[in-house]
């Protein structure tokens, strides 16, 4: 089966976004005939693949660990219920749904977000793969027959029908061999406790909670390629970048094995997808131990589709791996500000919160401060993030216009030193490249730019300070959540594609013009109308399927730029690079 890929929250796909970029740029630049010409020649620097930190090794057990073998009590007294009973938790933020039949949730509403049809509240708990591979808060063993005895007994419930946080709920359950007790507490947050314990035959045993089957609004086989397995490691020597300390370990699901055991100490582990994650916080960050959990399924290529896909299904299971379990799990959304007030103490080395878990990428430290800037933008300025986007976009182009007026003054330097440079070039044009009298060129070259302060790459350099903002921007809308169904205008979801793909038709069309207005100095007429015409269309063909947003701020900086270009143009400067351009095109003609 095909493998699907999310857009929006692929491994790397930030930095090939980057190399898109940075390829078409080179193009640009073979494209500049005094560039070409002049300059000493030198091989283009390979782009090199940031190598990927080593993933840990995974302590997988050699065998499903034995329990020591002991007779059953007597004294132990049978604890089950008679029928199956729901308990229902309720705050704010939630409405949980527990059943007595393996202690487990049925259904976990999260009050403040709608499902992906927008008719209704999300449902955190995945219908379609709970129902195979086991419901939230279930237990699981390395036995598989222990587990379904574990999730499918009746346990007897501290509490039946409806409860408002905070609360407590405890499930318990008994016989000859076995005894479990379940026990939660619930507060006004996300955030709950949970205390475990399974004794077999005499024995603890290890028998995390689990979050087992991904999410509910996993529908599509691109939102399954979106999940992970994260944890943090405050002892991690991994490097972001080779240069930043990174805490936070992720797992792709390439990487993962079903049944697999990763060994402490962590101060949180869990699964997550693109807007929602299952964390675990272990109260003894060193004797935690987390059982990575992967199953395959089918579902539907579309929701409502005939044809099927073959989709992987991520879940993780956390406790202690020494004794009974107490943990604090985070079920929710990962939204900046709600991570950042879950307090971590275990972690020293890192910020103590769950701000970890969102994923910026390399450009975190841009794509972090855009976003808090956008939303205050949203929170104190205009209520719509759309139209946040654009006075954002606004205020980003118009402090960016000091580089389109550097870049302008570099290319216009570089076109009155040309006839010198050429008449260098004439001198040593009899010695192949290959001749040691050809350095001699290259030093006159150089000592001309000097004298007259000329920089090669200055007509180049300042468009690179834009690509960050823009990859940023791509790295910012894949995983903030508050643009997840942020409408604006025709637009119905600004973290995903334009429906009606309007953004990208107009992004082009913007870009071809801005194309037309700015000076292409070294570039004779006829290469100038292929890049006009060239350009546009491969930045069509990667934007047509990326989020609206993403479309929405780039189309406006093209609006932005050919307004700054046509009155840059009208400036003395702008006249003088025309003037040199037709003068030149006119002696290609002759």
């Amino acid at each position: 089966m095909p493998d699907f890929q999310n857009p929006q929250q692929e491994p790397g796909a930030e930095r090939r976004l980057l190399l898109v970029f940075l390829l078409t740029f080179v193009v640009l630049i073979i494209f500049q005939p005094l560039l070409k010409k002049y300059m000493p020649q030198t091989a283009a620097p390979q782009p090199q693949n940031q190598p990927l930190p080593a993933q840990p090794a995974y302590a997988a057990p050699a065998a499903a660990p034995s329990v020591p073998a002991a007779p059953p009590s007597t004294s132990v007294q049978s604890k089950r219920a008679s029928a199956e009973t729901e308990t229902v938790i309720e705050n704010d933020l939630y409405r949980i749904t527990f059943t007595n039949r393996g202690a487990q949730v049925k259904s976990w509403i999260l009050k403040k977000f709608d499902n992906d049809a927008q008719n209704g509240r999300l449902d955190l708990v995945n219908p379609l793969s709970a129902t195979k591979f086991g419901y939230p808060l279930s237990l699981w063993t390395y036995d598989d027959t222990l587990r379904n005895r574990l999730n499918s007994a009746l346990y007897v419930s501290s509490t039946e029908g409806q409860l408002s946080a905070p609360a407590e709920l405890s499930f318990e359950y008994a016989d000859p061999d076995l005894v479990v007790r379940k026990r939660f507490h619930f507060d006004h947050t996300y955030v709950l406790n949970v205390e475990t314990s399974v004794v077999y035959k005499g024995a603890e045993i290890f028998a995390p909670p689990a979050w087992p089957s991904g999410f509910g609004d996993q529908l599509t086989p691109a939102s399954y390629a979106a999940a992970r397995i994260d944890y943090h490691n405050d002892a991690s020597t991994e490097r972001t970048a080779l240069v930043f300390p990174s805490f936070v370990s992720r797992l792709a699901t390439k990487n993962i094995s079903g049944g697999n055991t990763l060994k402490g100490p962590f101060e949180w582990a869990g699964t997550g997808e693109q807007y929602f994650t299952a964390i675990f916080i272990p109260a003894e960050p060193a004797a935690a131990a987390m059982v990575s959990l992967r199953d395959s399924t089918q579902i539907p290529q579309k929701p409502g589709s005939t044809e099927t896909a073959k989709v992987e299904v991520l879940g993780a299971a956390v406790g202690n791996l020494h004794g009974p379990t107490t943990e604090r799990m985070f079920i929710g959304p990962k939204e900046l500000a709600v991570l950042d007030a879950v307090s971590v103490p275990t972690i020293h080395n890192d910020n103590p919160d769950l701000r970890g878990i969102v994923d910026f990428g390399w450009w975190g430290i841009l794509a972090r401060p855009l976003f808090l800037w956008l939303k205050w933008t949203y929170k104190h300025v205009v209520p719509n993030w759309g139209w946040a986007i654009v006075i954002q976009t606004l205020i980003i182009t118009i402090a960016l216009l000091p580089l389109r007026i550097t870049q302008m003054k570099s290319m216009l330097k570089m076109q009155r030193v040309a006839p010198q440079i050429k008449s260098i070039q004439e001198k040593y044009k009899k010695y192949t490249l290959r001749d040691p009298r050809k350095a001699a060129m290259n030093e006159e070259i150089s000592a001309l730019y000097k004298k007259e302060g000329v920089n090669p790459a200055g007509g180049c350099l300042p468009l690179l300070i834009q690509f960050p903002f823009l990859i940023a921007y791509y790295r910012m809308l894949g995983v903030a959540l508050d643009l997840r169904h942020a409408h604006w205008l025709w637009i119905t979801d600004l973290s995903a594609r334009d429906p009606y793909f309007l953004l990208p038709i107009f992004m082009v069309i913007s870009m071809f013009a801005v194309q037309r207005a700015t000076p292409q100095a070294g570039m004779d007429p006829a290469q100038q109308r292929m890049m006009t015409v060239m350009m546009p269309l491969m930045m069509g063909f990667i934007f047509f399927n990326l989020q609206a947003g993403l479309n929405l701020y780039y189309a406006e900086t093209n609006l932005i730029s050919i307004a700054q270009q046509a009155i840059m143009n009208r400036t003395k400067l702008g006249k003088e690079m025309r003037e040199m351009m037709e003068k030149r095109a006119r002696k290609k003609d002759k």
